[in-house]
């Protein structure tokens, strides 16, 4: 499995993520109960992306491991 390859685009996600979070804190226009209403999708898509990278990783260890010890 390309570890670096599946990093590298949840990576390129998550700056999207930012990026629009950004955007939300910074629009004039919303008040502050529809900044929030906007960013927890974000924040909660971030912590599931995050999640799912460390998830990909342990188990990619475990296999090598796993493979190492036959």
């Amino acid at each position: 499995m390309n570890i670096d390859f599946i990093e590298s685009k949840i990576n390129e996600i998550l700056q999207e993520l930012e990026n629009e979070a950004i955007s939300c804190v910074t629009n004039q226009n919303f008040d502050k109960k529809t900044t929030n209403l906007k960013l927890k999708p974000l924040v909660s898509s971030k912590q599931i992306l995050i999640n799912a990278l460390e998830s990909i990783k342990m188990a990619d260890r475990l296999s090598r491991e796993g493979l190492e010890k036959k």
